[in-house]
């Protein structure tokens, strides 16, 4: 699996956020919550989906925990934050360079490819992991729960020095 390497403008995206861990996954809980609303989002800038997560400075993907919080977000991108629904937050997501991998399958199926991407394929290449938010691009061709399912995995990556 070789990902394509990309350069993401700066986008700006509304949407919502909880906190969690693996062992506490509330990822439906959170989709649950936004997909109904999504369609009072007046500004959105593409009918993609984004599955966002935002990870501390101390998380560690080298020693994996399971236990471990991140911020998980359900977003779209807009064109400005002039108005958003109640209950949206806005998040400004930074450009840089990310490593883009296409993934088809189910999504409670990715853990082989995320194991992939950071044991095997990471360690390996020219780059190291950047603190910036990681992210799943849900576009035309996503299917919750579908064998048949694509999507893009965007890792942040920088040069290693």
């Amino acid at each position: 699996m070789i990902p394509r390497i990309e350069l993401l403008t700066t986008k700006k995206l509304v949407g919502m956020h909880l906190n969690m861990n693996l062992a506490n996954n509330k990822t439906f809980y959170l989709w649950s919550s936004f997909m109904p609303k999504r369609k009072e989002i007046q500004n959105n800038i593409s009918t993609d989906l984004i599955s966002m997560q935002v990870y501390d400075s101390t998380y560690s993907f080298d020693n994996f925990d399971i236990n471990a919080y991140f911020e998980k977000w359900a977003v779209v991108e807009v064109a400005d934050f002039e108005s958003f629904p109640n209950g949206m937050k806005s998040f400004v997501l930074e450009g840089g360079l990310y490593a883009v991998f296409d993934y088809k399958g189910n999504g409670s199926d990715a853990a082989q490819t995320f194991q992939y991407i950071f044991q095997t394929w990471l360690p390996n290449s020219n780059y190291k992991l950047d603190n910036r938010p990681h992210f799943e691009l849900l576009g035309a061709k996503y299917k919750n729960n579908d064998p048949n399912s694509e999507e893009e995995i965007w890792i942040p990556i920088k040069i290693k020095s």
